[in-house]
């Protein structure tokens, strides 16, 4: 293989998780959408939401491990080098930031319903 295209990755991620694929892809779309919106519709960040948005984080880094060990049928003692626990490490941010993001957008557009709900009252 002397190059890499996105077919490719498609490909070998589709075969590794299945529909937990396309879950994961509406998942980072609405997380990214919802974070937009919140965003655009209070006119920056929220620290207090931030901050909870940040302890989910660290749960889904966690989360995203445990994703990873079923997926490659492997546990963390199969790691042998320090590229392996490098791409543990990368998989482990990957959730912080996801589930950050993810959880922020949720709590953005729950407030924008209760928003919207009060000014109907």
């Amino acid at each position: 293989m002397n190059e890499l295209d996105f077919y490719t990755l498609y490909v070998v991620f589709y075969e590794m998780m299945g529909m937990l694929f396309w879950i994961l892809i509406a998942l980072v779309i609405f997380g990214i959408g919802g974070f937009i919106l919140a965003l655009t519709r209070e006119g920056g960040l929220q620290s207090r939401r931030l901050i909870l948005s940040e302890i989910l984080g660290l749960l889904g880094g966690f989360m995203a491990l445990f994703i990873m060990a079923k997926v490659t049928i492997s546990g963390f003692s199969d790691a042998g080098g320090p590229v392996d626990w490098l791409l543990v490490g990368l998989i482990w941010g990957g959730g912080l930031v996801g589930v950050t993001i993810l959880s922020y957008a949720i709590m953005g557009m729950l407030n924008i319903l209760n928003d919207s709900q009060r000014q109907k009252a």
